[in-house]
């Protein structure tokens, strides 16, 4: 279920439905994937969204060193799937100068959405990392997320992006 899913009226789900104002860093203060999946992390928990920071951050971490989520299009998406999520959300950051994001020699980093996926949701996530795909292919979105003001701004641009549904 969507984050704030009650407020739903009618459309298509967008990415801006899996996060929130608060879970939105428009300058992250690290600029290595330590840093920000640990700052996202943070986030994350003091949202609600993670009932345990230490665990969610070495998951994200360990897979992120198994398998780098980093994009050619500046983009990268970590992930920790964990028994005690529950609902599937993320958290966004931004960096202020494209950030490296593995020592394998990944593209640089600008927009870093870390995923908190409950154990049992695969399809829901499948459909939300599709769609995190997608915006790597869209340069208008990209730019506009790159220009937005603010957390309510880029959540505006997130709004844009449609999640397609089996």
């Amino acid at each position: 279920m969507p984050v704030e899913s009650a407020t739903r009226v009618t459309g298509p789900l967008t990415l801006s439905e899996y996060t929130r104002h608060q879970l939105i860093v428009p300058r992250l203060e690290h600029n290595d994937a330590a840093g920000i999946i640990s700052e996202l992390s943070q986030i994350l928990h003091q949202g609600g969204g993670v009932p345990d920071v230490l665990p969610f951050y070495h998951a994200a971490l360990n897979q992120e060193l198994l398998a780098s989520s980093g994009l050619e299009c500046g983009i990268a998406f970590p992930h920790a799937r964990l028994s005690g999520i529950r609902q599937l959300q993320f958290a966004f950051g931004r960096t202020v100068e494209p950030a490296t994001w593995s020592a394998r020699g990944s593209w640089p980093v600008e927009f870093v959405f870390l995923l908190a996926v409950p154990a049992t949701d695969a399809a829901r996530y499948l459909h939300l990392l599709a769609s995190l795909a997608r915006l790597g292919q869209r340069p208008d979105y990209l730019q506009e997320l790159r220009a937005a003001s603010g957390a309510e701004g880029i959540l505006q641009v997130l709004s844009k992006v449609a999640i397609r549904q089996s």
